[in-house]
């Protein structure tokens, strides 16, 4: 989603206690907001500190400080439906639809395809490359077929 390359952290925030902010109040949205919101919805565990603006957008969230930090996990869900949506890597909307079969939830899906996501980017970051496409597709495969 070239939308988030160009905002800060901050703005990033803002755009998730906006879009929230409105689906509560049962304004209208844009399209990006109203995914925002869907997957906000599905995560009671954050609604406070989206509805907390000044929380959300000061909170640091390190390893050290022992919580996950819920605009990388919305983000995560965010980009494997985007994935899904436009089938790239080739085969994961194939490999999604088995996930959720297997796990007879899409929402559980799209978290265990969250978790190959974070631990793919995670490995690019540490090796300082670019995320290695096939070696992702392999992870969402194997979620499949396990």
């Amino acid at each position: 989603m070239p939308f988030f390359d160009t905002q800060s952290r901050e703005e990033l925030r803002r755009t998730y206690v906006e879009a929230w902010r409105k689906y509560r109040e049962r304004l209208p949205m844009e399209p990006l907001e109203a995914q925002i919101a869907d997957v906000v919805a599905m995560h009671p565990e954050y609604h406070a500190t989206l509805e907390d603006p000044e929380r959300a957008l000061a909170q640091d969230y390190t390893p050290e400080s022992g919580q996950s930090n819920p605009f990388l996990h919305m983000g995560l869900h965010l980009a494997v439906r985007d994935q899904i949506a436009t089938n790239r890597p080739e085969g994961i909307r194939t490999a999604f639809e088995a996930i959720v079969r297997k796990l007879g939830d899409a929402h559980e899906a799209e978290h265990a395809m969250a978790e190959c996501l974070a631990h793919t980017l995670w490995e690019a970051q540490r090796a300082g490359l670019l995320p290695d496409e096939q070696a992702y597709l392999e992870r969402i495969k194997r979620l499949a077929s396990d």
